[in-house]
């Protein structure tokens, strides 16, 4: 190979070509860095509802470093995820000097056991409500399903005018939903099977059973819907008596 003046120039042309590269790779790396990319306009395009702007600010500054070229999209949207109340964050970029950002909120359904809440996508988050709002209880990953039954429920008993305040489901998967009905509590336990079958009797014999109790100043306090053919009924003052069974 030294002796041949051709592979010689080859391999030096070849050589020559590598260092233009990684020296035209480092004037660009150098380059992209510089303040003449930086974003000069930050812009979050959508109304905040219940994001804390001024904490968004925070996050935007400390957590989304570089220029338009080296900004990392995807720590950027993970760090605003954090944000209390931001269920997803989009972010576009416009030539040459603004930054777009795009918040989703989470919309709070319901709270979640003790301290969190939950959307109404049946997802678990935590920020701060002081509103009113109904109460889940169960063991972790049962908030979707929880969510679901809770819109379906809502609904069925709302035409008996039984408002949903709460669903409890156990670690085993039992079901009981929390109820009132003019201000005074009702328990319905439902059980694991056949729930919505077990639901579905409850509201057909409503009008002749408990609410016929109501009308005689007998409110009922739980309904517990776990037998074959009929549930059975607690009225506050007489558990002196046998429970009624229908």
């Amino acid at each position: 190979m030294w002796d041949d003046a051709r592979q010689l120039n080859a391999a030096a042309a070849t050589l020559a070509v590598m260092a233009f590269a990684a020296l035209l790779y480092s004037a660009l790396a150098w380059a992209v860095r510089q303040p003449v990319f930086a974003f000069r306009e930050v812009v979050v395009t959508t109304p905040l509802a219940r994001t804390n702007g001024a904490y968004l600010e925070a996050v935007v500054r400390s957590e989304l470093a570089g220029t338009f070229f080296t900004l990392d999209l995807a720590h950027a949207r993970a760090a605003l995820a954090q944000v209390p109340w931001v269920r997803t964050a989009g972010l576009r970029r416009q030539w040459p000097h603004r930054l777009e950002i795009e918040i989703e909120e989470h919309v709070p359904l319901a709270r979640w056991n003790d301290s969190g809440l939950v959307n109404t996508r049946g997802e678990v988050f935590a920020a701060d409500w002081n509103g009113d709002l109904p109460q889940f209880v169960g063991p972790a990953g049962a908030a979707a399903v929880m969510t679901v039954r809770y819109r379906d429920w809502s609904s069925e008993l709302a035409a008996l005018g039984l408002r949903v305040h709460g669903l409890v489901r156990s670690a085993r998967g039992g079901w009981e939903i929390r109820a009132e009905h003019a201000g005074a509590p009702l328990a319905i336990e439902l059980g694991r099977d056949d729930v919505d079958a077990r639901l579905s009797r409850l509201i057909a014999a409503y009008p002749r059973t408990l609410a016929a109790l109501e009308r005689a100043g007998r409110a009922v306090e739980r309904v517990d819907l776990r037998y074959r053919n009929g549930f059975a009924a607690r009225v506050p003052g007489a558990l002196e008596r046998p429970t009624r069974k229908t």
